[in-house]
């Protein structure tokens, strides 16, 4: 079948889904099927485009075997909310005009609405072609936690954009159980959801040494490293993290890292520096190649979200830490999607959120026990290897979309239940 791919971060962007979609549209083309992706130039994490892909012309290139359709961007500070949108916009209009250009069966679209709303009104509604709709986040709910959205009618908007895009796919993936309650919310049934957890790249995120060239070159090869890498942004509660720096100042073994950019990374800087925090690093997102080394060079990896988000999804680099053997330090709600997720792979320690205390106390009892950190890396490294593979994704939504084809002929709210196993 041909699949085409609607999304908004695809390698070589650095966008958090990027390796996601890639690895996806990959092992789908590895099962034999025509896979076409659309989406924009690179721009993420600033929100600048690189001078090799400015200019307001649609590229497409082959890249192993997946056609793929990039859109221009204008090149913004992506820190204000304002030029956000802007790209937001720019990439759904130039998306639903590139895709008039392509024939496919059937879409993956990935969500938020804010960002495909009018290309699945255009390629999938408008065309009559059946669609999966992917929940990364819950809208409007997240915009809501993160005081993004304060007004009515921008709530009452986003959630109706969030509910056409639903209710004109055949099936709603969502890749936490903690998604239900609020896609239910949105008038989506159980039997049209699936859920397929998020996968990682087990060929590249590997256990490696820590005395590599990243910590060699970073000066961290002699330091208990307690290590944060992904987005710099607003749900990560990691103006909590500095505060725990703050409490383990006199302790010099220990170095936290912070790996990345994103709209909090000013706000974080300013923070370290008015408290001398000289036991905090940073450093600027680095290339996908040298995520071996950046896990590799930690201790221990933080999942770090604000009271009240952590249950809306799971992080995509909690399963590049799994592969990578690093043990997890988890500081989001209790019971949701990644606490449990550390508890069931035994992986990891689980504090409560927004508690700089609680998060001292369990990075000084991993650095005494190194049998428990061996320990713990062990067993999220075994997790990751059965449930977590690109392989086990490409099939179960293989599966959705033969689905889907199945039932193109109906409307989208009365085919049979979605069928998938997930991942877990």
């Amino acid at each position: 079948m041909h699949i085409l791919i609607l999304a908004l971060h695809y390698s070589p962007d650095l966008g958090p889904s990027a390796p996601l979609f890639t690895m996806l549209g990959c092992g789908l083309a590895k099962r034999g099927h025509r896979v076409s992706v659309i989406t924009t130039v690179p721009h993420y994490p600033s929100g600048s485009v690189p001078s090799s892909f400015r200019g307001a012309r649609i590229r497409r290139t082959i890249e192993d075997g997946i056609e793929v359709i990039r859109v221009p961007l204008p090149s913004l500070d992506r820190s204000k909310l304002r030029n956000r949108l802007l790209q937001f916009a720019c990439y759904q209009m130039m998306a639903a005009l590139a895709g008039f250009g392509v024939e496919y069966e059937v879409v993956l679209v990935g969500g938020p609405s804010l960002v495909n709303w009018f290309p699945l009104a255009c390629l999938v509604a408008l065309r009559g072609k059946p669609a999966i709709y992917s929940v990364h986040d819950l809208y409007p709910d997240v915009g809501v936690k993160l005081g993004i959205f304060r007004h009515r009618f921008v709530i009452r908007t986003v959630a109706g954009m969030e509910r056409f895009c639903m209710k004109r796919s055949k099936t709603v993936r969502i890749s936490s159980e903690s998604f239900r309650p609020g896609v239910r919310a949105l008038g989506v049934s159980d039997c049209k959801m699936a859920l397929v957890y998020d996968w990682v790249d087990m060929d590249l995120i590997r256990p490696m040494p820590k005395d590599n060239a990243f910590a060699r070159e970073h000066g961290l090869a002699d330091k208990f490293v307690v290590l944060y890498a992904g987005n710099l942004g607003l749900s990560q509660g990691l103006r909590h993290v500095l505060a725990t720096a703050d409490l383990l100042r006199e302790r010099k073994d220990i170095r936290f890292v912070l790996v990345g950019e994103g709209a909090g990374l000013d706000s974080l800087r300013k923070y370290a520096d008015e408290h001398d925090l000289e036991n905090v690093q940073f450093i600027p997102f680095q290339p996908r190649s040298r995520l071996p080394e950046i896990h590799a060079a930690a201790d221990v990896s933080l999942v770090t979200l604000q009271k009240g988000v952590g249950t809306a999804s799971i992080p995509s680099k909690t399963f590049s830490i799994l592969a990578s053997g690093c043990p997890v330090l988890a500081s989001v709600d209790e019971e949701s999607d990644p606490w449990n997720l550390v508890k069931s792979s035994r992986a990891g320690i689980c504090v409560p959120p927004e508690s700089p205390k609680d998060l001292a106390d369990s990075i000084l009892e991993l650095r005494r026990d190194a049998e428990l950190r061996n320990r713990l890396g062990a067993q999220g490294l075994c997790w990751a290897k059965r449930h977590h593979s690109p392989e086990s994704a490409a099939e179960q939504f293989e599966r959705l979309f033969v689905a889907a084809l199945a039932h193109k002929g109906k409307p989208p709210d009365n085919q049979e239940p979605a069928q998938s196993k997930g991942s877990l």
